[in-house]
């Protein structure tokens, strides 16, 4: 009986509350009434109140039309209901977010949220811009492109290879250092990925590679799946042509579960089993990917979720090595243990009724829709995209990361997504 009365009498309290919002709100509007009409009042008295000679009556004539002119230009500049002007800011907003070509800095929010120590700040929803490039669907709407091409004008894979921007310089020595350390704040890495499936067996293990995406086209990764493995594995290199797991060019490697749903990602750091006791040596996990699983496709595009270590305040990685699966990312995660972790997922794409498909953002940096094309974002500011990744060729596709993310992470996360998913197409 008790609880129920302090229920009750919460409940009384909530409502009384907001009914006397609701008559504050209401007196607020009559006094707004109360003083238009003043004013209208004023207005209309003016020109009356001298009429002995023509030339006054002239000169109050102009200023009460000028009065009336600025009263109706005030409520278009102050009116929230006028939302024309408004949205092509959201537009600017997400376009340098991503980046055409020019990189801007983060805002201090945007960074603090991958610091474990940071002060989480109190993020104001934005308005969706237009989405343009499109993200996944099965089967393009193919009449639509056949009647363009028709007409004699450009396809839309030429003209947006041409808007594609270049990756500004990076210029970095060592070469291990800068694919796991962590972006620049306000500098957008943009890479290439490219497939090779040819020769004998690369048609099943084809092997990626990732360079800048500048006229250098400078050498970054080397990914290829390993043939002897229970699960999905894939090597990681610095050097393209020394994928063996005991060469000194190993960078790290990306292991899947059985039905390809849940990927960990590890440098080349030693199993626990043969680390030191202190775990000095022992291998980092430098993140994980959860696909939803989506049997057939039914759920709509691929959902994904994206874990990785927390910065401290010196925006250095915190070193994440388990003893065992129990401690892992993943289990973790699971458990909802998210201490020195940040939690990423994928944008949600919008359906588009005129393309008849799920459309993102790309910034001209994507050609061709996809399944495997996606951008990874914060929950809090889906403005700041950290990585984002589409085909621009049958065997081409664009990688784009930011602060906090490195390229052995980015790179890992794009070979999760060629990985074969069995309860996820």
């Amino acid at each position: 009986m008790p609880l129920q009365k302090e229920i009750l009498e919460e409940v009384w309290e909530e409502e009384i509350h907001a009914c006397r919002e609701e008559i504050k709100a209401v007196k607020k509007k009559k006094t707004e009434k109360e003083e238009d009409k003043t004013i209208k009042k004023k207005s209309k008295s003016a020109p009356k109140m001298k009429k002995d000679n023509d030339e006054n009556d002239e000169d109050e004539d102009v200023e009460v039309t000028s009065q009336k002119k600025a009263k109706k230009k005030t409520p278009k500049e102050n009116s929230p209901v006028n939302t024309k002007e408004k949205k092509p800011k959201a537009k600017e907003t997400k376009e340098e977010s991503v980046g055409k070509g020019k990189t801007a800095k983060p805002s201090k929010e945007s960074v603090s949220l991958f610091q474990i120590n940071g002060d989480k700040p109190d993020f104001i929803v934005k308005k969706k811009g237009k989405l343009l490039d499109k993200y996944k669907d099965r089967n393009e709407d193919t009449e639509d492109s056949k009647k363009k091409k028709g007409k004699g004008k450009k396809s839309k894979k030429a003209v947006l290879q041409e808007e594609r921007p270049p990756s500004p310089e990076v210029e970095f020595e060592d070469l291990e250092e800068f694919v796991l350390q962590p972006a620049p704040q306000g500098t957008t890495i943009k890479c290439k990925v490219t497939r090779d499936k040819r020769g004998m067996d690369r048609g099943f293990y084809p092997t990626y590679y990732l360079h800048l995406d500048n006229e250098k086209k400078v050498f970054l990764l080397a990914g290829r799946k390993r043939k002897k493995s229970a699960t999905s594995n894939y090597l990681i290199s610095i050097d393209a042509t020394d994928l063996s797991r005991g060469g000194d060019n190993f960078i790290g490697k990306l292991r899947s579960n059985l039905m390809g749903t849940k990927f960990t990602v590890f440098d080349n750091g030693l199993n626990p089993d043969r680390a030191l006791k202190d775990m000095s040596n022992a291998r980092q996990e430098l993140g994980a990917i959860i696909y939803e699983t989506n049997v057939l496709g039914f759920k709509g595009p691929r959902k994904m979720c994206v874990i990785i270590p927390g910065m401290d305040d010196n925006n250095e990685r915190v070193p994440m090595r388990s003893r065992n699966d129990d401690d892992s990312i993943i289990t973790r995660y699971q458990n909802r243990q998210m201490d020195n972790l940040i939690e990423l997922h994928n944008k949600t794409p919008v359906w588009n009724d005129d393309s008849a498909s799920y459309v993102l953002n790309f910034a001209g940096r994507v050609t061709q829709a996809s399944v495997k094309n996606f951008q990874i974002v914060h929950s809090k500011d889906n403005s700041y995209i950290v990585m984002q990744f589409g085909r621009v060729a049958d065997d081409a596709f664009t990688l784009d990361y930011n602060y906090p993310m490195c390229a052995v992470q980015a790179f890992a996360i794009a070979l999760s997504s060629f990985d074969g998913k069995l309860a996820c197409e």
